[in-house]
């Protein structure tokens, strides 16, 4: 099983609630260079960003899901 970046950030906030919104969808998302960027200063553009990744067979579907727009949530019915 190879894993394929899906999303690439410089904020280690940002892309934690990516790969978080991708385990809330049953996808198996991981977060690389996290602690790299978190270590040196300026080092997350030296190490090519934050990766979210997922595996090869779950890519495509993970790239579609984070394209999406964002559905409105429905207001609580009383």
């Amino acid at each position: 099983m190879e894993l394929v970046t899906v999303f690439r950030s410089f904020s280690p906030a940002e892309a934690q609630i990516v790969r978080s919104s991708l385990e809330a969808a049953q996808f198996h998302a991981v977060v690389m260079h996290e602690l790299s960027a978190l270590s040196l200063e300026g080092y997350s553009m030296a190490a090519g960003g934050i990766l979210v990744q997922v595996p090869d067979t779950e890519a495509a579907e993970a790239k579609e899901f984070l394209a999406a727009p964002a559905s409105p949530e429905e207001p609580p019915k009383d």
